[in-house]
């Protein structure tokens, strides 16, 4: 696979799991400061890893979730409490993700995801009531299921 594959690969996935708002968002920010980070986590982050069949876009959500609370990074940590309702996480298995972390992490780090993801609950239910407790129609390997 070459680079441009690679990209185009990672653009796919990175917008299946992150959605075309954000990602457009992304887009519209790129300068000649942060282009070649922005190119370097689609092809790398979302091309190479993402795209590896050895798990599921919601294994990989869930292990994401769990990296994010251990290393303490709210700001990515929240964009991917949305991400992973795409890719049919649900609001229990987060609730048990975060007592699991509360042991492995530490209390602090789950007590403040718990609260990030209050936060993130309400603003996408104040967006779009219902968003949080339906369970979108995933393929879990691939993304959103084609009609």
């Amino acid at each position: 696979m070459n680079d441009q594959e690679r990209y185009d690969n990672g653009m796919q996935v990175r917008r299946g799991v992150l959605g075309d708002a954000h990602v457009d968002r992304t887009l519209t920010r790129r300068n000649d400061f942060n282009e070649d980070f922005q190119d370097f986590i689609t092809r790398f982050a979302w091309g190479d890893i993402w795209t590896r069949p050895g798990l599921t876009r919601h294994m990989r959500s869930m292990i994401t979730l769990s990296l994010l609370i251990a290393l303490n990074r709210g700001d990515e940590f929240r964009m991917h409490v949305r991400a992973a309702f795409n890719n049919g996480v649900t609001r229990e298995e987060m609730k048990e993700l975060f007592m699991h972390a509360a042991l492995y992490a530490g209390l602090p780090a789950a007590n403040q995801a718990i609260h990030d993801a209050e936060k993130v609950f309400a603003e996408m239910e104040a967006a779009d009531p219902g968003s949080t407790t339906r369970v979108p129609d995933v393929d879990h390997v691939g993304g959103k299921k084609t009609p």
